[in-house]
């Protein structure tokens, strides 16, 4: 069974434990490379052609924008090949209550028939929100398995509660 980690991450301005800190790795991204310890599996980021700005308020607008207006992003780059994965960890923060915009490109541009879905989410507060709901609405013919909710300032020492979920 070959096994994928398909992320979305932002690094930058943003807030941890409600302090404005500038982080060089996302935390969805160091969520990513613990699994990725842990499983030995692919590794995708998500990644939009047209990145959020480094500053913390304009990404907020720049995203809540892409939210209102249910924007599908173009991604910089793609798979050339999704089929050859029977298990893919889906990697996102919560972005008021979902996924990012960019996720549900790349969600959308796959056939997930058959596929196991494994959603993992950092958050600072809200946990998976109404994720895992619309990755079923947008994947129906996947399986969509438990979820995992990781504190965003919590990300960089996770791996005994991922261990825990990937068991």
């Amino acid at each position: 069974m070959a096994r994928l980690i398909a992320f979305f991450s932002r690094r930058d301005e943003k807030y941890v434990n409600g302090i404005l800190k500038t982080l060089k790795i996302g935390n969805t991204e160091l969520a990513a490379h613990t699994i990725l310890k842990l499983t030995q599996a692919d590794l995708f980021q998500i990644a939009p052609l047209q990145d959020y700005s480094r500053e913390y308020n304009e990404c907020i607008a720049e995203a809540q924008a892409d939210q209102r207006g249910n924007a599908r992003p173009e991604l910089k780059n793609w798979l050339p090949d999704i089929e050859k994965y029977d298990n893919i960890y889906l990697g996102y923060p919560n972005y008021w209550g979902t996924m990012p915009m960019a996720v549900f490109t790349f969600l959308e541009h796959y056939d997930f028939s058959g596929k196991i879905i494994k959603p993992f989410c950092t958050h600072e507060g809200s946990g998976l929100g109404g994720s895992v709901s619309d990755i079923k609405r947008l994947c129906p013919t996947a399986v969509v398995e438990k979820g995992i909710a990781i504190r965003g300032g919590t990300a960089e020492r996770s791996i005994k509660e991922i261990e825990k979920w990937l068991q």
